[in-house]
């Protein structure tokens, strides 16, 4: 966590754009093109993903410290967006940003670990290491208890990497379950007292530790709530921009020194060119880094500067 912590503060940026994309969302021109060179398939759909993302991350690399592909954008076109989500981790680290894959994972024991291998870590090869998709960081599911995060916390201190634990999610029906009391406390509450204890021997320099938490921007108030119980648990915060959250409902989020959090942005800057008058198919990258500009600066403005 404390890598990405020193590029937020490099890039006085706190933001991380999603990289979710259907086929929908990626320009007529790239698909054609794919579809032209791989036939209308799932391996023509899945080049058109990783052109489509390739283009993005040129146009965020020197602005944007991170990226979060959720995988399940790519495992909806098999095998061959599995290999396209592969492909953009690897591009995105090449260009130096951190990447978080968005997979909420969530089993135990020696399945958690298959996971754990799989997305942070590597896999055995009969006494041979060898990466498989090597991001820096991964989102899970901790409603199993210390048997779901416990195998992830030795990568994260072997490897230097980094979990976002599902706390209050941005969903209208997480209250359902989250907002649940257990005695005198909600679920989410307890959820993200189990972050603090998770984390406890991996805190970096700054403080915060390598077990971070999701919370969403659709609840303001939460937000502050967590973000003064859990002085070491580090958020991520998605429903900013399409989901309806603002700069003034993620402010919360942030401590004293304007860290503490990294707040998600998908839709709102891969589509940028469709919302943004006089843009083009042809301008998305650009629509994208415009948009990516836009949403750093209204940060910013209710943040102030950023210090490690």
């Amino acid at each position: 966590m404390q890598r990405l912590i020193e590029k937020i503060v490099e890039y006085q940026n706190p933001t991380v754009a999603g990289l979710d994309p259907k086929l929908a969302y990626v320009p007529s021109f790239i698909k054609e093109k794919c579809f032209e060179k791989y036939g209308k398939n799932l391996e023509g759909a899945a080049q058109a993903l990783f052109e489509f993302n390739k283009a993005l991350i040129d146009a965020l690399c020197d602005i944007v410290p991170a990226v979060k592909p959720q995988a399940a954008y790519y495992e909806m076109y098999g095998w061959q967006g599995v290999k396209a989500l592969a492909q953009t981790i690897a591009y995105a680290k090449e260009k130096g940003m951190y990447v978080i894959t968005d997979g909420k994972r969530n089993d135990i024991g020696t399945t958690m670990e298959a996971y754990a291998a799989a997305h942070l870590g590597a896999t055995d090869l009969e006494g041979e290491e060898v990466e498989a998709f090597s991001a820096d960081a991964l989102t899970v599911n901790g409603y199993l208890g210390s048997d779901g995060i416990n195998p992830l916390l030795k990568i994260c201190a072997d490897r230097d990497k980094s979990v976002f634990v599902l706390v209050k999610t941005s969903n209208p029906s997480s209250g359902e379950l989250q907002d649940k009391k257990i005695d005198d406390k909600t679920v989410y509450e307890t959820m993200g007292d189990m972050c603090e204890n998770w984390g406890k021997d991996l805190r970096g320099a700054s403080g915060y530790s390598a077990v971070g938490a999701v919370v969403g921007a659709t609840y303001p108030e939460m937000l502050g709530e967590l973000r003064e119980k859990l002085p070491h648990t580090f958020f991520l915060v998605p429903g900013y921009g399409a989901q309806g959250g603002g700069a003034n409902d993620v402010k919360f989020a942030f401590d004293k020194n304007g860290i503490g959090a990294i707040v998600n942005s998908s839709r709102g800057i891969m589509c940028a060119w469709s919302k943004e008058e006089g843009s083009s198919e042809a301008d998305f990258a650009a629509a994208a880094r415009r948009e990516a500009i836009r949403m750093r600066d209204d940060i910013r403005s209710v943040v102030g500067k950023m210090k490690a």
